[in-house]
């Protein structure tokens, strides 16, 4: 194992878990964190996201990333980035592995439905929904609700993109069972985590809308940062057809941005002086972050994907599609609660927000095939001729 930095997370002293467990935290070799990991790999939700969608609405094509091979890909970025900082690798991971597990179907097209369906309700948030699924919903265990996770891994789940300050209901809620200290800043590890996801998709969704044919090479070479990485490739590659190097573009930008990413968070933790893990959180910002060069460059990737990619017509048309499946199956379950399986009917659920947020619940777990099925068998096939 690497020897962990001083401001790294260390096993050997979390704050542990919200239930005890018979035989401590150890069965076998496995620390806390690498327990949290496997819980994750083995959960239902996380299998789940194998049919949930990443860019593309139940891509018709094998190669085409879902939910679950981002999550692994990001996994893969933010381990290999946390073992050259001296970072916690197993908690990483485990953060990027299940930083999704709370997307329902049809990725932000759905999550739109389900917060315009809860909107009297308190809304939908995917990122507390992650941490309901994962407390409270996914109860695989005999003597509690949830999988158990670490203290450490459930402030990262709740805070990697930053403090809270103004927590909704269902974030208030699962903070309310194991208060996470929601307005201080979380580890490197889950910092590290978001920023790891940034590089996956920025990157992954290129690949991706080049495969679709929704993007060009002309189109992507407008944007500064594309450009640069492209120039160095065909340097490297002058012989080689332009076609054979469009996924070395990928991994060529993926290179530039880790090795600025550790640059710059090195250069922040010297320049904050960090010794501890609790220097991290009492710092007041981000530490794991671009340089503000690079940082620029990202944003600016990112508004020419919105405009090129995420908003092209024919996704525009897909997450129509998307939002009238899960709005229609919302109403149709608060109209006739008996169209839900029978372990979701409960008549204890009768007054509200509970109701709402029980349908909501039960549409945020299904993968957009399952979602497309049930709407086919309440609406008929020909709704979406």
């Amino acid at each position: 194992m690497t020897t962990l930095a001083p401001y790294a997370l260390h096993p050997g002293r979390s704050r542990g878990r919200l239930h005890p467990e018979a035989g401590g935290e150890m069965r076998g070799p496995r620390d806390i964190f690498q327990r949290d990991r496997d819980r994750i790999i083995h959960s239902i939700s996380f299998r789940r996201l194998r049919h949930k969608t990443q860019v593309f609405v139940s891509p018709d094509g094998d190669h085409f990333r879902v939910r679950l091979t981002h999550s692994l890909e990001v996994a893969q970025i933010g381990r290999t980035t946390a073992r050259t900082l001296g970072l916690n690798e197993d908690l990483t991971e485990a953060l990027c592995l299940a930083h999704d597990i709370g997307h329902p179907p049809f990725g932000h097209a759905g999550e739109d439905a389900l917060e315009a369906a809860l909107d009297e309700h308190g809304g939908f948030d995917h990122n507390a929904h992650t941490l309901r699924t994962l407390m409270l919903l996914e109860s695989p265990y005999p003597c509690f609700a949830g999988l158990n996770l670490s203290w450490e891994m459930l402030e990262g789940l709740a805070k990697h993109n930053g403090p809270i300050d103004n927590p909704g209901w269902a974030m208030q809620e699962v903070d309310a069972l194991f208060p996470l200290e929601l307005g201080s800043h979380a580890s490197l590890e889950a910092q590290l985590a978001a920023i790891a996801d940034d590089i996956a998709y920025d990157n992954h969704d290129i690949d991706d809308g080049l495969r679709a044919g929704l993007l060009t090479l002309e189109q992507l070479l407008t944007v500064p940062i594309v450009k640069h990485c492209w120039d160095r490739v065909r340097a490297r590659y002058p012989d080689i057809p332009q076609d054979r190097l469009l996924r070395e573009l990928v991994r060529e930008q993926i290179g530039v941005m880790a090795t600025d990413l550790i640059a710059s968070t090195r250069d922040n933790i010297a320049q904050a002086r960090i010794a501890t893990v609790e220097d991290v959180r009492d710092a007041g910002r981000a530490l794991v972050c671009f340089s503000p060069g690079l940082a620029a460059q990202e944003r600016e990737l990112k508004r020419f994907m919105y405009a090129a990619l995420y908003h092209h017509p024919s996704q525009l048309a897909a997450a129509d599609r998307a939002r009238i499946i899960v709005r229609d199956l919302f109403r149709a379950y608060q109209q006739q609660p008996q169209l839900m399986p029978a372990e979701w009917q409960d008549d204890r659920l009768l007054d509200e927000p509970r109701r709402s947020r029980h349908i909501a619940d039960f549409i945020a777990g299904m993968t957009d095939r399952y979602a497309e099925k049930r709407h086919a068998e309440i609406f008929g096939e020909l709704a979406f001729a």
